[in-house]
């Protein structure tokens, strides 16, 4: 598959930039497990928080494919920008784009896509994180206005987002009984606590969310009343995809450092790159690498083509998580002793693709989802 002019300008423009603005301070953000919130504003100036959405609502516009690209450059750097742009925009700002009603578009979008507000995407709860149909926030009616009640946990961009898109039950148990609404974060009533000590994405601002009976006007539902559980799952499909690009750039970034390393390290008089073992565990980064990145831009292509992509989504992101576990593993058995060290990125990497193996789906999630269309046999009941 052969990139166009203007996909592979997206790549360079994503290259460049993530080399001048996230990867000299990653280690530093790790360290101090809070990043520069003015990364925020650069990421809407340049364009990255608005890839994908219409032009008309503020955005860069751009297809799916170029969307990865972006993805798999910010996954290289530091995955924690990664989760800040997939959720603000992957997840919240073209779920907006796909479902909610023209004012509010017209509202949100601009502020989404500039980086002036940021958003977050409210579904795990402290009882449901893969049984996310069975959530226990609740929304209840008052009049023309609605009151949520209820906690999140786990919430990416949690303690900065101006918005969040919360799903709460409006309805009887299970997924039609589930509504989707955007928040505002300043309503009395709803307040976060950042959640601290978190093995890797220590950069990225991830949280508790609390709602004691935060009002807001029904004109802040999206979509049909009973309608979130379906939107919350087109969203994670895509998100996904996302997740899955942002892995093959964490993969490359442990390759690419391998590569370095195993040139300048030597051992019994020689380079250990001559070292056959050595070769072998970067021939497998490589293949791996590369056989994740072409699941990626399969989804991509699907999704630009309008046809079903879910069990694509769930290959790509099984496939690529997994790799960036193994490549980061790989890395720092070819690092060694300094691979244990935070003065080499190689150990951050590893910290930070664990967590890529659990949230949007964990991996037994995605082969469970994956048999099913196989077999077409639910293994959830």
């Amino acid at each position: 598959m052969r990139l166009t002019d203007q996909q592979a300008d997206v790549r360079e423009l994503a290259r460049s930039w993530v080399d001048r603005e996230v990867v000299p301070h990653a280690a530093e953000w790790d360290r101090a497990e809070l990043v520069d919130r003015g990364i925020v504003r650069k990421l809407g100036a340049v364009g990255f928080l608005g890839m994908g959405v219409e032009e008309a609502y503020g955005g860069s516009g751009g297809d799916t494919l170029s969307y990865c690209l972006m993805m798999e450059e910010l996954g290289r750097g530091d995955t924690a920008i990664r989760g800040i742009v997939s959720v603000s925009l992957g997840l919240v700002a073209k779920t907006l784009a796909a479902h909610a009603a023209d004012e509010i578009k017209a509202a949100y979008l601009p502020g989404l896509c500039s980086g002036a507000m940021l958003a977050c995407f409210a579904l795990t709860e402290p009882g449901s994180g893969s049984d996310a149909a069975a959530l226990r926030t609740t929304a209840v009616r008052d009049g023309q206005d609605w009151l949520l009640s209820g906690s999140k946990v786990f919430i990416t961009n949690g303690t900065w987002a101006d918005i969040a898109l919360v799903f709460a039950r409006t309805g009887g148990p299970g997924a039609k009984g589930v509504t989707a609404f955007l928040v505002p974060t300043d309503r009395p009533g709803f307040t976060r606590r950042e959640i601290h000590g978190k093995l890797g994405l220590r950069g990225q601002a991830t949280a508790e969310l609390f709602l004691d009976e935060v009002r807001i006007p029904d004109t802040l539902r999206i979509a049909d009343e009973g309608a979130g559980f379906k939107i919350a799952m087109t969203a994670l499909n895509r998100g996904r995809v996302s997740v899955a690009a942002g892995c093959v750039g964490l993969a490359r970034a442990c390759l690419e450092a391998s590569l370095t390393h195993a040139y300048e390290r030597e051992q019994f008089g020689r380079r250990i790159a001559g070292f056959q073992l050595i070769q072998e565990l970067l021939a497998d980064m490589a293949v791996d690498t590369d056989a994740a990145r072409l699941l990626v831009w399969r989804c991509a292509e699907l999704i630009d083509a309008g046809q079903p992509f879910a069990t694509e989504a769930s290959m790509a992101k099984l496939f690529a998580s997994e790799t960036a576990v193994k490549a980061a593993n790989s890395a720092i058995q070819i690092f060694g002793g300094y691979g244990y060290i935070d003065e080499y990125p190689v150990g951050k990497y590893l910290r930070d693709a664990r967590v890529t193996t659990l949230y949007e789906g964990t991996s037994q999630v995605q082969r469970l989802l994956i048999g099913r269309a196989l077999t077409g046999v639910n293994a959830f009941s």
